[in-house]
């Protein structure tokens, strides 16, 4: 047996240089076809251009997540502060000379500083939360509103520095340290940390004037 199957030549126009080949017109007896004609004949532009925007914006979100992925590991541990690009938080950082240095809001969270020199540096706002300060050098250091709590201060030397409104709750530790002339205006201590710090408190801030243990609220 013996088919023969007879299928219509489609008559296509001549194409003028400025149609899109997917503008030209179907053969008229053919709907299966019609239906794959883009609605580029309603818009007399080419569809390809209306994908570009998507296109262009999955793109830049791919850019922009690949970037976070692979950014360096340093970025994530700057903090606010203006210390360069150098890993402040979770650091080992005992014994580094930061004297006279502007690290306000500086991130030192958890970070180990031990006789670290911070010496004349501007350290408001920055945090020390947990961080451990053992016989750190933090004389005529600013440290207004910094954040001490449960920082380890044994044997660090605060002569003359600058505390109002710091922040010291928790396990906060002063055993050892040095305080002539540090200023304590508005710093919450504890009853037993107020008590013992007033046992050698003396001198005078020469920033604000105030007497230590004026500041202490020293009986």
């Amino acid at each position: 047996v013996s088919f023969s199957l007879k299928i219509p030549m489609l008559s296509l126009p001549k194409l003028h240089p400025s149609t899109s080949p997917l503008s030209i017109p179907l053969h008229p007896h053919h709907p299966e076809l019609q239906n794959l004609q883009f609605s580029e004949n309603q818009r007399h532009g080419s569809p390809l251009s209306s994908l570009g925007k998507p296109i262009a914006a999955a793109s830049v979100i791919a850019l922009l997540s690949a970037s976070l992925c692979f950014a360096h590991p340093a970025l994530a541990f700057k903090g606010g502060g203006p210390y360069g690009q150098e890993v402040t938080r979770g650091q080992d950082l005992s014994g580094k000379d930061f004297s006279g240095k502007t690290l306000i809001k500086q991130d030192f969270k958890t970070s180990i500083l031990r006789m670290a020199n911070f010496k004349g540096a501007k350290l408001v706002g920055a945090s020390f939360f947990d961080a451990d300060l053992t016989g750190a050098d933090l004389s005529d250091a600013d440290l207004r509103g910094a954040d001490l709590s449960l920082a380890n201060l044994t044997k660090a030397n605060l002569t003359n520095a600058n505390l109002e409104g710091a922040l010291a709750t928790g396990n906060t530790s002063f055993r050892g340290s040095i305080i002539t002339g540090a200023d304590f205006t508005d710093v919450p201590l504890r009853d037993d940390q107020r008590e013992y710090l007033c046992k050698f408190a003396d001198g005078v801030n020469p920033t604000t004037g105030n007497a230590t243990r004026d500041t202490l609220l020293c009986k």
